[in-house]
């Protein structure tokens, strides 16, 4: 009897999980790409399409050892690819995109581009997902 009665409480936390289907996954990389592409092609409507409201990037370089924060909002962001004077190079265009982990409406992923990794919290609402997060590393 204890068996049965562990099994069942197992099946109902399995079935309690929040269901991530491939629809979310999808949704996610398009999210992703909206935002790189967008960049790499000056874009700016992909761009705004990619980001929340409230998004925030953070991006972190070393220069002469010291370790430099720089943010920037949604506004300034989508105001950097508008006034983008090219669009990047084929060559240039890395764009490897990792979805690490999705609870319910956030998820984190990983987006390696030619010169910089992007770690993203990414934000579902209104059945829409954009991303909400960006810590930025450049290489190098």
């Amino acid at each position: 009897m204890p068996r049965a009665v562990l099994i069942v409480l197992l099946l109902t936390a399995i079935a309690a999980q929040p269901v991530c289907g491939a629809n979310d996954k999808a949704a996610i990389r398009a999210a992703i790409l909206d935002y790189i592409e967008g960049y790499y092609l000056s874009d700016a409507a992909r761009m705004e399409r990619s980001l929340h409201p409230r998004y925030l990037k953070y991006t972190i370089t070393r220069s002469n050892g010291k370790l430099n924060i720089a943010n920037k909002r949604a506004a300034e962001m989508v105001r950097e690819v508008r006034n983008k004077k090219e669009v990047t190079a084929m060559s240039d265009r890395k764009k490897d995109i990792a979805i690490l982990d999705i609870a319910g409406d956030v998820a984190c992923a990983k987006l390696v581009a030619t010169h910089w990794t992007d770690y993203m919290t990414l934000l579902k609402q209104d059945g829409r997902w954009r991303i909400l997060f960006v810590v930025k590393r450049n290489q190098g």
